[in-house]
């Protein structure tokens, strides 16, 4: 019942289905996530250093302002990240051509070589793991990773 009215049933399957998916769909996509960050033996980064260094290789060089905010973490996080990366010889940090205050930051030789070596080892143990799935079910995933690109593109 909502609101003292009752529900018709097929809303409560639909709303107990979507749930239930929703679980089930997050749980997924940890369970990949672990299986695919941990693809390389000699990994020198965290997670989110890997994840900042992915959108600098995608995006191109930006303020740390802006990699925040295309990782959705505060400023100040940023700026950690940033600075390990650059003790690392993973990223430079140069001054901003108009905004003395800011600074621009962009991949190292380095970060694209590491940028590289992930991209290639996780692709190599998805690529395996694909070999034994059949023509259907490879179809089906091909729509599931268009709708999930599409859920995560959205602007919160």
């Amino acid at each position: 019942m909502i609101g003292g009215a009752r529900v018709p049933v097929l809303f409560e399957l639909v709303t107990t289905d979507t749930r239930a998916l929703a679980s089930d769909l997050s749980l997924a996509v940890v369970r990949l996530t672990r299986h695919l960050r941990g693809r390389r033996a000699d990994a020198q980064v965290s997670l989110t250093q890997l994840s900042a260094l992915a959108t600098l290789s995608a995006e191109g060089s930006m303020t740390p302002g802006a990699l925040a905010a295309r990782e959705k973490v505060q400023p100040p996080s940023m700026t950690r990240v940033i600075a390990s990366l650059a003790d690392l010889g993973l990223v430079e940090r140069t001054p901003h051509p108009t905004d003395g205050r800011q600074i621009i930051v962009s991949l190292s030789d380095s970060g694209h070589s590491l940028i590289e070596g992930e991209a290639q080892a996780r692709e190599a143990w998805m690529t395996e793991k694909l070999a034994s799935l059949d023509a259907e079910q490879l179809a089906t995933l091909r729509g599931a990773v268009a709708i999930i690109g599409s859920l995560v593109a959205e602007k919160d």
